[in-house]
């Protein structure tokens, strides 16, 4: 098959939160929102394909100093760069397409000090609609394509480990459903007391995490520290006294550490001081694990590492932003971390690579010890939020941070008649709440078998 990228758009849309959602040195309210589009010519036939993300400050770089203005025009210009570079490229699949792009990205990244994390996030929304290209033209889901490896993915390219193996050797059938993380951003609302009568939000969805487990049923929770400990301390015990004010026994969280740590010995103090009162040892059993308490710029160096291979009685960590190149989920386990994550943003055949390679450990080892885990940019449907679930199914993430629901009203950014197609094509997933649609959250599961019947999680009569 001869594929070439025609064309690329760029659409976007201003899009606002229902409440600020803090997430490390961030405090996000307003952000863009963009749709790409793409016109590809597989062996003569024209195919679209679309993607769409939020475009979100602060996260692909976390430079304190930079204008958020400043950073949303840098995503713009990786974006608008791997669409130029995407159509310079002639490839024979979709799997080596990615890659030919992904390197001359790269090289463009080098030449221009652009960093990794952020570069491919150009690459990997041109990965994305391809894909969706791909998956309309053949007429077959993401699903069945990746199980019989249509996409022509060379596992040993990236993971020389791996040579040899397909993927109904390292993925299970895909999930249905997903249980939801819901995340507890650092200035989100613990109680229904703690709103102020102004501060209080009038559109029928729930404000803080007391009616958001009221409302959704949600048992998973991902919560953000900053690594002040007295701040984090009195934080974790309200939300301990509020689970057990709700008798909510069977959860499960996990800590996001927001690189607030420069070294293991700093986390390592923070981490047992957390955990010496009674109550919060029993809280602590709940834990999963902690994502990204170290800095980026030091989280893959080796005295990191033997400080983590040392401390014998660590938590389960793993790496989230430090996730930027093709060999860093590989370098982490090296270094001692337990796992990664995955969300669309990073790459799909990245996270399709990397999760095989752990669960191909897991296999050797006859043990659950490494994982993967599913996360968020707070991203919303009917492209972005259905894209990175499909691919979380395919994974095998069944818990899943899941946030775009909770910081934003539903689909209620987009037209009446995308909102009612949406209704009527997910059925099972969406619901009609006071005249917008909004995800279907039930005992903190979210269906998601039917955006699995779809080419890639979206109806294409929406656009």
């Amino acid at each position: 098959m001869e594929i070439r990228i025609l064309s690329v758009d760029i659409e976007r849309f201003n899009a606002s939160t229902r409440m600020p959602f803090k997430y490390g040195i961030a405090t996000m309210t307003h952000l863009p929102h963009v749709f790409l589009r793409v016109d590809v010519n597989f062996d003569g036939v024209n195919q679209t394909g679309i993607s769409a993300d939020h475009l979100p400050p602060k996260w692909f770089t976390k430079d304190p100093e930079k204008d958020p203005l400043e950073e949303i025009e840098d995503m713009l210009v990786v974006i608008e760069n791997a669409g130029k570079l995407a159509q310079m490229i002639i490839s024979d699949s979709v799997f080596n397409f990615w890659i030919e792009l992904y390197q001359k990205q790269d090289d463009w990244a080098a030449d221009s000090s652009t960093p990794h994390l952020l570069a491919h996030f150009g690459t990997s929304l041109i990965e994305r609609a391809l894909i969706d290209a791909f998956c309309r033209q053949q007429g077959r889901t993401f699903a069945n394509l990746l199980q019989e490896n249509a996409f022509g993915i060379h596992w040993d390219s990236i993971r020389p480990e791996l040579k040899g193996k397909e993927p109904k050797d390292l993925f299970p059938a895909p999930l249905e459903s997903i249980t939801i993380r819901h995340t507890v951003g650092m200035v989100d609302p613990l109680t229904e007391a703690e709103i102020s009568e102004d501060e209080r939000i009038h559109d029928g969805l729930p404000q803080s995490l007391e009616k958001c487990i009221q409302f959704y049923g949600v048992n998973h929770f991902k919560i953000k520290v900053n690594g002040h400990l007295e701040q984090d301390l009195e934080r974790l015990g309200a939300i301990e006294n509020l689970f057990d004010r709700l008798n909510l026994v069977d959860f499960a969280f996990t800590l996001d550490g927001n690189e607030q740590f420069h070294k293991v010995s700093t986390f390592r103090e923070f981490w047992n001081s957390l955990q010496e009162s009674e109550p919060m040892r029993t809280f602590f059993e709940h834990l999963v694990f902690v994502e990204q308490p170290f800095h980026r710029d030091l989280a893959l160096t080796e005295p990191i590492g033997d400080a983590l291979k040392s401390w014998t009685q660590a938590p389960p960590i793993i790496i989230d932003e430090s996730d930027a190149t093709l060999d860093s989920a590989y370098t982490a386990l090296q270094l001692g971390y337990r796992g990664t994550s995955h969300k669309n943003c990073k790459g799909i055949f990245k996270g399709i690579i990397n999760k095989a390679m752990i669960n191909q450990l897991n296999l050797d080892s006859g043990t659950s010890r490494f994982l993967m885990s599913g996360e968020d940019l707070a991203n919303i449907g009917p492209v972005a939020n259905h894209m990175d679930l499909v691919v979380q199914a395919c994974l095998g993430n069944a818990s899943v941070e899941r946030n775009g629901h909770h910081y934003f009203k539903g689909l209620s950014l987009f037209n009446a008649s995308t909102q009612e197609s949406a209704l009527s094509s997910f059925p099972d997933m969406y619901i009609s709440e006071n005249n917008y649609a909004r995800l279907n959250i039930q005992n903190g599961v979210l269906p998601i078998h039917e955006l699995l019947s779809f080419p890639f999680g979206t109806d294409s009569s929406h656009f």
